[in-house]
């Protein structure tokens, strides 16, 4: 008598399981992706600023970054002194730009800016990101 033996394999997944939990976290992925990009790196709004370069300066513990601080004066008194003030509080990340801002210091100037939705810790501390400068008299 001849016994026969018969090996059982286990049942083939359809992997169906497997292509659903790979695109929920593909999804998670872009979802997180397009999250990073909206808040730092789309720009909200932009415009001009003109006011009195009252500090430009380079810190940062692990990161260093350009900060400076514009004063946007509404009411001039005697002597064109400035009385009623706001400040105006930015980030640079370009090198050149940063190089004529520290030159322009204690001068009225007027920079273009970029608003990003929030600030990068590697970028600065302000969501106002300065990309140009010019002097004004």
């Amino acid at each position: 008598m001849e016994q026969r033996t018969e090996t059982v394999l286990p049942k083939k997944r359809s992997g169906k399981g497997g292509r659903i939990l790979a695109t929920i976290m593909l999804l998670i992925l872009l979802g997180i992706g397009i999250f990073i990009w909206w808040r730092y790196y789309f720009t909200y709004s932009d415009g001009n600023r003109y006011g009195l370069l009252q500090k430009f300066s380079r810190k940062g513990s692990l990161f260093k970054t350009y900060e400076g601080e514009l004063i946007l004066s509404s009411v001039r008194g005697s002597n064109n002194v400035p009385i009623a003030s706001e400040k105006f509080y930015f980030s640079v990340t370009d090198e050149a730009v940063a190089q004529q801002l520290n030159n322009l210091q204690g001068q009225n100037v007027t920079v273009h800016y970029k608003e990003k939705n929030s600030a990068a810790f590697w970028r600065g501390d302000s969501p106002y990101i300065v990309d140009s400068v010019r002097k004004d008299p």
